[in-house]
């Protein structure tokens, strides 16, 4: 059973990157109790660079637990807390690899589709102090992905993840994103699945 283990908002805020300044909404943190999800966002965030981050196809971000844990045996790092990868969810289950476009999950008193990968850019390096991390996410098959709102609705910590549809294509977010980013990857490959 997947679980939302964290709901993280921050508002955008100017960061200094390597002698510039940047706008960002890379800095997210944990909240307590309850939030209402809209369609454009999750009450309390917001994203600095609207061609890039947000809209109703990228309304909310979603990391798993469990690139979590590979990160920090990775990177040698203990001090990854959740919503440091510039998520709005945090949750046990749902890898990349398994989750589709498409499919559509309950979680709480709203509805979600997954619609794409994390669209990667360098914020999320900014905001771990690595500057490579867009691309490793990419290289090492763990972008996260985005949701759009179909049902609005109250969510928090501990609400269970239920799938209510698979998406109709089967094409994973691990794969989309490949098809994308990686250099040689053949689109045919996933059709002739």
């Amino acid at each position: 059973m997947a679980t939302l283990l964290s709901v993280n908002v921050g508002m955008p805020k100017d960061v200094s990157w390597q002698g510039r300044t940047v706008h960002t909404g890379a800095w997210k943190a944990p909240v307590q109790g309850s939030r209402m999800v809209r369609r454009l966002n999750v009450d309390g965030d917001g994203q600095g660079d609207l061609a890039g981050h947000g809209g109703e196809i990228r309304a909310v971000l979603v990391y798993q637990l469990q690139s979590y844990r590979y990160w920090q045996r990775q990177l040698g790092r203990d001090d990854l807390t959740f919503g440091i990868f510039g998520e709005n969810f945090t949750v046990d289950g749902l890898p990349d690899d398994e989750v589709c476009i498409g499919d559509r999950y309950r979680i709480g008193e709203a509805e979600f589709e997954v619609t794409q990968p994390r669209v990667t850019c360098y914020r999320v390096g900014m905001r771990l102090g690595e500057p490579t991390m867009a691309s490793l996410l990419v290289a090492h098959h763990r972008p996260g992905f985005y949701l759009r709102v179909i049902t609005e609705g109250r969510v928090q910590a501990g609400d269970e993840i239920t799938l209510t549809r698979k998406g109709p294509e089967g094409l994973s977010v691990a794969e989309i994103d490949a098809l994308l980013y990686l250099p040689g990857r053949d689109p045919r490959s996933c059709a002739e699945r």
